[in-house]
């Protein structure tokens, strides 16, 4: 895997300690044996990783302990240092333009791994609660691409019912032709 350009190794590692002004946007599945491709999601204020993972990360202390490495698409993040600092851990943050989209990967420790499904900061609140929602169910095996995609189908289809309770109305016909 390729990793882009970051700070230097041999800088010295972001120090976050800013508390959050905001409740952290995050839903897990249930602790248990899951199946799927994430195990919850998240929906970050920014693209600013260093500045919103410390909150994360003390939230996900405690079911993973430390977490030493997060791993993430760099297509989807502004640039980030090599390591921060968060609640006196050295996080090392490792950014891969292989990486699959729309994830992050926290690493414990002892190697237990999260993955979370990134909701991009600028998503339409409704539509980032429902596709946490389900990202969250533990029996969720859908996709990224798929739980992405479903939100769009959701909203576009609550677009419709909303018209048709106005008083318009689509034909039937017509929305048979669309869903093919």
């Amino acid at each position: 895997m390729m990793s882009a350009p970051h700070q230097s190794i041999a800088s010295p590692a972001v120090t976050a300690t800013e508390q959050p002004r905001h409740p952290l946007r995050l839903r897990l599945r249930p602790k248990a044996l899951t199946t799927g491709y994430v195990d919850g999601a998240w929906w970050p204020r920014s693209r600013d990783l260093a500045a919103e993972l410390p909150a994360l990360l003390a939230v996900l202390a405690v079911r993973l302990g430390v977490v030493p490495r997060v791993s993430y698409n760099l297509q989807e993040w502004d640039t980030a240092p090599r390591k921060i600092a968060a609640e006196g851990v050295r996080v090392r943050l490792d950014g891969f333009w292989s990486r699959p989209a729309h994830t992050l990967d926290v690493i414990a420790g002892d190697r237990r791994r999260l993955t979370l499904l990134l909701v991009q900061p600028d998503t339409d609140p409704s539509a980032a609660h429902r596709t946490m929602m389900r990202a969250s169910e533990r029996d969720n095996t859908d996709t990224v691409e798929e739980l992405l995609r479903a939100d769009t189908r959701d909203s576009a289809q609550s677009t419709v019912d909303a018209w048709e309770d106005e008083g318009g109305r689509i034909p039937r016909q017509k929305l048979r032709e669309e869903a093919l």
